[in-house]
């Protein structure tokens, strides 16, 4: 692996997932938990989501990018390792982030599931009221 001087990392999160970006100047090498990124990411909608700060700022190729992302599931972990990405690419240049925030990529999703309250069946739902 690089020395850790020329690395940039940065975290992601969406929903309940996190993902720990580690990106350094390379041949364009995107792995993410060990594995793939065409492998790890099975459609091509995912894979989009999760690369569109490198498309956006023009940087596909120039980074070889590390991702440990864990919790929610494949849509949730594409947004955080999109959130992920996007952060690190700021602390490489700081002037790409008008870019990234016209698109929105900088901003956290905090969508999240609500809790389930005590004397109800779920989150909203109430048990049917019977006046007599």
């Amino acid at each position: 692996m690089s020395d850790a001087s020329s690395d940039f990392i940065a975290t992601g999160r969406r929903k309940t997932a996190v993902a720990r970006v580690r990106m350094a100047p390379g041949s364009g090498k995107l792995t993410i938990n060990g594995r793939e990124f065409d492998n790890y990411f099975k459609t091509e909608e995912y894979r989009t989501l999760a690369a569109q700060p490198l498309v956006v700022t023009e940087n596909t190729g120039k980074f070889d990018i590390t991702v440990n992302v864990k919790g929610g599931g494949p849509c949730g972990q594409a947004g955080a390792t999109r959130h992920g990405i996007a952060r690190a690419l700021l602390k490489v240049d700081a002037e790409l982030r008008p870019a990234l925030k016209a698109q929105g990529l900088l901003t956290r999703d905090p969508r999240m599931k609500e809790r389930k309250k005590p004397g109800q069946p779920g989150a909203r739902k109430h048990y049917q009221f019977s006046k007599r």
